[in-house]
């Protein structure tokens, strides 16, 4: 068995169809991992989406911030957004399929014979590995309560507190909880948040560095697949980990990341093939 991790799709399937044909993959032998954003931007969303579930069964997916909005957008606590793609989703004959499915999903995924963790944006400085999925895990909980869904919704945006506490509670805590793993680029080494940055490195505010920088942070050495972050180009010094988002959707390519060998494939096929 083989087992791939590719970049943010955002609605970009003949990309990620071009890349699981470079490698021969097979959803029957095979396993593909997700660094979340599946959907919103692309041309393709709710094709996308479709694809993914009829193969759902070799996946293994993380949510990302565009995954979230269209669960809240659903749900009708969010409106949608000028540039969003999600209109041919929440009209969809199967919506209801498509939507239980993505909710079910993670947000952090550790694979311990590996010992490799995947998470759409990263994980913040201050949290051990056992931290960080007990964490993901209460999110991971309401997502799949329908009683507690929409209020978590509701209370999910927003960019305070920018600094997790043990003593936050309800909503206000899950919503640190999901900026850390699906919006986080800057931190400080205590984890405090800046969620207004959104460039490459060098555009770090006063005080603030990528998350993954900070010489402290406790999951340094270990391995990480992220995405997110298309300003980085792909580009982690850091040991162990892996930046997929390569920007696809803005006209970059798309990242196919062999898991075990560290092989890369990339694809700038045209987002509309023959």
């Amino acid at each position: 068995m083989a087992v791939y991790a590719v970049g943010d799709l955002q609605g970009c399937l003949d990309p990620l169809k071009c890349l699981l044909e470079q490698v021969a993959f097979d959803p029957a032998r095979d396993q593909l991992w997700l660094v979340g954003d599946l959907v919103n931007r692309g041309p393709q969303s709710l094709e996308t989406l479709r694809f993914l579930y009829s193969i759902r069964h070799a996946l293994i997916c993380v949510l990302g911030n565009h995954d979230l909005h269209l669960l809240a957008v659903a749900h009708n606590i969010e409106r949608l957004k000028k540039g969003d793609t999600l209109s041919e989703i929440l009209d969809a004959p199967d919506r209801a399929d498509l939507l239980d499915w993505l909710r079910m999903q993670k947000l952090v995924h550790h694979d311990a014979e590996r010992k490799v963790t995947l998470v759409h944006a990263g994980i913040p400085p201050q949290w051990s590995l056992a931290k960080a999925l007990k964490r993901a895990a209460e999110v991971e909980e309401v997502l799949r309560d329908d009683a507690r869904l929409p209020l978590f919704l509701d209370g999910m945006y927003g960019n305070e507190p920018a600094k997790w506490s043990k003593d936050l509670h309800g909503v206000t805590r899950l919503r640190v909880i999901t900026n850390y793993f699906t919006r986080m680029r800057f931190c400080t080494a205590d984890g405090t948040l800046d969620l207004k940055s959104k460039e490459g490195v060098g555009s770090a505010p006063p005080g603030f560095a990528p998350w993954f920088s900070h010489p402290q942070r406790k999951m340094r050495g270990e391995k990480i697949i992220f995405g997110h972050w298309a300003a980085l180009e792909g580009n982690c010094s850091e040991p162990g980990l892996h930046a997929l988002d390569t920007g696809c959707v803005w006209g970059g390519a798309m990242t196919l990341l062999d898991v075990d060998s560290g092989e890369l494939h990339r694809c700038t096929c045209p987002k509309e093939r023959p």
